[in-house]
């Protein structure tokens, strides 16, 4: 490579086959959040746009640095709902990756890989101090790649055992389902949401981000001791259910308010109790008893992207994969 002549093309496949494990994103991840917690991140709030009708379509721009972990970048995400019913994903993008000492862009790589992994690899460390260490059932709310990617995170961090699946279309419940046999878990395919919730550790939401919620999860449905992570923002929670939160945490304050601001998303939600880089650096308090409600809102960190990132890129050097392009 020829800094400053050359950039590194990844598609997508050349993403997956450098072989990055879940273990090691969430090691990553988790490293991002001891930086974030000591203040040692650089990372506006995301701005967007938001083409079509109905506002739950959004395009994001999403850059970050981490001085520490020797990485500099910015992600240009879209998510649109409507994609599934076209067989397209929901989840598209690129991201860019900087030299940090001279600024000079030296990889492209599709994004949806990373992004998929790293939301699944915040939440487990989310539920790491929220979550009851013996947690062996999780219920999965929407069973598409982030219902694949939260299952296959927690399953890194918990002694899972059962998996509830509950999806409106039956075909990727059963996705699911195989995915969950694959990592040796049981699995029960649930017609009823409430049977994903109900009798369950953790509990994963994973549909699509939406600006009026559906709030198909009531009152009284989440057992004391439940952690539960809301990847959909708080699409899937009735206001009501939200007010049995004990502990209500976000992976990071500035960007939740702005999302309160400018979006119009987590109206009437608890008061913040914490962020994530707070748990992770001892700064405040995880799950204090074995009886509270805990809930990670989490947003989905443009850091979270740049952590990967770099590891990505290094094991496509080592490996000769990718496309090199004149810059």
């Amino acid at each position: 490579m020829t800094l400053g002549k050359q950039i590194l093309y990844l598609s997508q496949a050349d993403v997956v086959n450098t072989g990055l494990k879940m273990a090691e994103i969430v090691d990553a991840v988790e490293q991002c959040f001891v930086e974030l917690g000591h203040g040692r991140v650089e990372m506006p709030p995301k701005p967007g746009i938001h083409p079509g009708q109905g506002g739950n379509n959004f395009i994001h721009a999403m850059p970050a640095s981490i001085p520490a972990m020797k990485s500099a970048g910015v992600k240009w995400v879209s998510g649109y709902p409507g994609n599934q019913a076209k067989g397209l994903p929901y989840i598209t993008g690129l991201l860019i990756l900087n030299d940090t000492e001279t600024g000079i862009p030296i990889a492209v790589m599709d994004c949806a890989w990373i992004t998929a992994m790293r939301t699944g690899a915040a939440s487990a460390i989310s539920a790491k101090y929220l979550a009851r260490p013996e947690s062996s059932t999780i219920g999965i709310l929407a069973c598409g790649v982030q219902g694949h990617t939260n299952l296959e995170a927690m399953n890194v961090l918990f002694p899972l055992k059962k998996v509830k699946a509950f999806d409106t279309n039956a075909a990727q419940a059963k996705k699911l389902a195989e995915f969950a046999k694959n990592l040796d878990l049981g699995v029960e395919i649930v017609a009823d949401p409430k049977r994903a919730v109900t009798g369950c550790d953790i509990v994963v939401t994973s549909g699509p981000i939406l600006k009026i919620p559906h709030a198909t999860i009531q009152p009284g449905w989440m057992d004391e001791g439940t952690f539960a992570s809301l990847v959909d923002f708080d699409s899937y929670f009735s206001r009501e259910s939200l007010k049995e939160a004990d502990k209500w945490t976000t992976d990071h304050i500035g960007q939740y308010t702005y999302y309160k601001k400018v979006g119009g998303y987590f109206e009437d939600c608890p008061e913040i109790d914490a962020e994530l880089g707070e748990l992770v650096t001892g700064k405040k308090k995880g799950r204090e008893n074995r009886k509270q409600k805990t809930f990670a809102a989490n947003l989905g960190l443009a850091m979270d992207d740049m952590a990967v990132a770099p590891l990505i890129y290094r094991q496509a050097i080592e490996k000769n994969i990718g496309t090199w392009l004149p810059l």
